[in-house]
């Protein structure tokens, strides 16, 4: 991987060589914890060191996920000085050394996979696609995001690996189900296509289409309608793929059902929003209505992992209305 050191105004400090790695950035490791409960209500723990496991598994994420990071802003920075908000990064408003960051990224991805290592080697293996997916998104000649719907599904591509690990820490002897990976990811998408419909919005509306597409290729290929399209596609095939899921593993977890559907809904009007924090992930947890949803589907999660209802289970079978 080549990174070629930039001219710019002035030279970077280490403050800005952490900042590119997106510690703030955190709240989006919550997706592994799913994979962990779900792992212990369905397998059970597997591992004899389970602090051992949480404690590694989880910095292995951390690690790679800050390594994806620090490529990711320097190499989009000539692109991102485009963009009304991200022009502000560190990458774009210092200089920074191509040699620095590579090694900045190296050690990153050093430690994860170190710390993957000591978790299981399942750990390790899916943290290794992570790392490679930091790259086939971001470095030329692949840089996947420069490619509609192709950016969108890889990108999204990070939810189920946080979910496979989070399943791994716990049980290193199998995988999540092909329904859930798939749930998982396509759960994602949207919330990618999401995020692009109200960049789109909301840079079009101020600055017209043509810096849009200076600050990202692939928005030459999307519209509103086509964004707001897979937006609804990425959902529903979501939701199917997890019903999927649900009633074939614990059918008490039907009752999720309708705060998924919610927050699907929340979480696409809040991006049709100006300055929606469907931008800036990290802003989320400032969304009231958002997160009492999320804290009501926590809850009802939960009581349903635990507790048992037999008469949900007419739901799996078969059953006609008899005319007489």
């Amino acid at each position: 991987m080549a990174i070629n050191d930039q001219p710019e105004t002035a030279d970077a400090r280490l403050k800005d060589y952490l900042a590119i790695a997106r510690f703030d950035h955190g709240t989006k490791h919550i997706f592994v914890v799913p994979g962990i409960i779900l792992a212990y209500m369905l397998r059970g723990i597997h591992t004899d060191a389970l602090i051992h496991s949480l404690i590694f598994g989880f910095l292995s994420v951390v690690c790679i996920a800050s390594a994806n990071y620090v490529i990711n802003e320097f190499l989009d920075r000539e692109f991102d000085k485009h963009h009304p908000t991200k022009s502000g990064r560190s990458a774009v408003q210092r200089r920074m050394s191509g040699t620095i960051v590579a090694l900045e990224w190296a050690v990153f991805v050093a430690c994860g996979l170190t710390c993957a290592a000591l978790t299981s080697k399942v750990v390790l293996l899916v943290d290794c696609l992570f790392a490679l997916q930091g790259i086939f998104y971001n470095v030329r000649p692949l840089r996947t995001k420069d490619v509609a719907y192709l950016d969108v599904l890889s990108e999204s591509i990070n939810n189920p690996i946080r979910l496979m690990v989070g399943w791994a820490i716990i049980d290193p002897t199998s995988l999540p189900p092909a329904s859930l990976i798939l749930s998982y990811w396509l759960g994602g998408a949207f919330l990618m296509a999401a995020k692009r419909l109200s960049e789109y919005r909301e840079i079009t509306a101020a600055h017209g289409t043509a810096l849009l597409v200076r600050y990202r290729a692939s928005f030459a290929n999307y519209t509103e309608v086509s964004l707001t399209a897979s937006c609804i596609s990425y959902s529903l095939l979501s939701v199917t793929f997890l019903s999927i899921f649900l009633v074939k593993y614990r059918i008490e977890y039907i009752l999720v059902m309708p705060f998924v559907v919610a927050l699907f809904t929340c979480y696409f009007a809040m991006s049709t929003h100006a300055g929606s924090s469907a931008q800036r992930p990290e802003r989320l947890f400032k969304e009231f209505r958002l997160m009492a949803i999320v804290g009501s589907l926590v809850v009802v999660f939960l009581l349903t992992s635990f507790l048992d209802i037999p008469l949900l289970n007419t739901l799996s079978g078969q059953h006609f209305i008899a005319l007489e």
